[in-house]
Formats: C-alpha cells, structure tokens, sequence
C-alpha cells in the first residue's frame, strides 16, 4: 500500500479524534508498511526496527491524537519524522552501549580476569598497601616502591625521587640499579611475612 493521499491523511485523523473504534485498526492498515519503508530507506535500519519505530509512534499518536496538528503538516509527514527520530536515538543508544561494553570488554580482557577476581584482586592489594604503609619503609622508599608497581622505566624519574640529579649519568644508572635490586629484596621478606601470616 502506498502513502496515503492528503485527503485520506485528514479523514483518518478526524476520525481519530472522535476515538471511533475502527479507526486506530484503519491506522494501522493505512500507515505501518508506507512508514516501514520511508523509515528503512531514510535510516537503513533492519526491517524488524522500522516495524517497531512505525508501531511505537502509532500507538503514541493514537494515545494523544490531539498532539498532531493538521496545520503545521501531513499526518503521514508527522508520523514519518517521529518514526525515523526514534531509530535514530535507537541507534545512537545502541553505539554508545556497544562503545560501553567494547570498553568494559577490553579491560577485563586486558587484566585478563573477570570481575570477581578484580574485586578480589583489588581488596587484596588494599590490604597490602595497608601493610606497606604500617611497615618500615621510608618515604623515599615508597615513593620509589611506586613508582616501580606502575611500570615505570625512566631511570631518571627513579633518580628524581632517589634525590640524584646532581651524580654522572652512569653513577645515576648504578644507585638506581641498586635501590631497585635493594626494594625487590624487601618486597620479597615482605611477601613472606604478609602472606606467611594467613597460612
């Protein structure tokens, strides 16, 4: 069936507004395959989504016909526009949570753990910085400590925080080697007090 004629568009709409019962079905027989077309070819959704937009705006319109005003243009305009607004905010709405999940994906699948076992991670580590922090380590030491957990590689970042700036490059690579070497050493009794502790 084609797109109704202007005529047809104003006798469907009175008879509408007089909530005549046969009219809403007469609605659906005029509008839902001319609107699932204009909605597939101006949105190049899937038919499946064109047929919910055009039955999702019929049925809103039928609730408040009132809210169509034959003045300002054709039903089948109005009916057309709301359909396509619809699939295209459906659209929107389904990129930004594919975006979402693509993320959320892509961190666990980086940390290579499911969100239980992040939870579980990310409880136990608070309670070794907990331990760190109540332990013997200097702040420098933890500074540097720090900065070792996030990866850093600079060993003049390392440098930095050991107060080194003033030493040759190569005495500055030596005490950073060093300091490293001596902190791993610590880390490793550490480990063992902490977690020799729940066993």
């Amino acid at each position: 069936m084609g797109i109704p004629t202007r005529d047809e568009d104003v006798a469907l709409h009175a008879r509408i507004l007089q909530r005549e019962s046969v009219a809403n079905v007469d609605a659906f027989a005029v509008f839902v395959d001319p609107l699932i077309a204009a909605v597939k070819y101006a949105r190049g959704c899937t038919h499946e989504m064109a047929r919910d937009a055009a039955i999702d705006v019929l049925l809103d319109y039928l609730e408040a016909p009132e809210r169509f005003d034959p003045q300002r243009g054709r039903l089948f305009s109005y009916l057309a526009q709301s359909a396509k607004n619809t699939v295209t905010d459906w659209q929107r709405s389904a990129t930004r949570r594919q975006a979402r999940e693509e993320k959320f994906g892509l961190l666990f699948e980086l940390m290579g753990r499911s969100p239980k076992e992040c939870l579980e991670q990310s409880a136990e580590v608070k309670r070794v910085v907990e331990r760190i922090e109540q332990s013997d380590l200097s702040q420098v030491d933890r500074a540097f400590l720090g900065l070792m957990l996030q990866g850093e590689r600079s060993t003049q970042r390392f440098a930095e925080v050991l107060g080194l700036g003033a030493l040759p490059a190569v005495d500055i690579q030596r005490e950073v080697k060093r300091n490293r070497d001596r902190i791993l050493k610590w880390l490793v009794r550490f480990g063992r007090e902490v977690f020799g502790d729940e066993s």
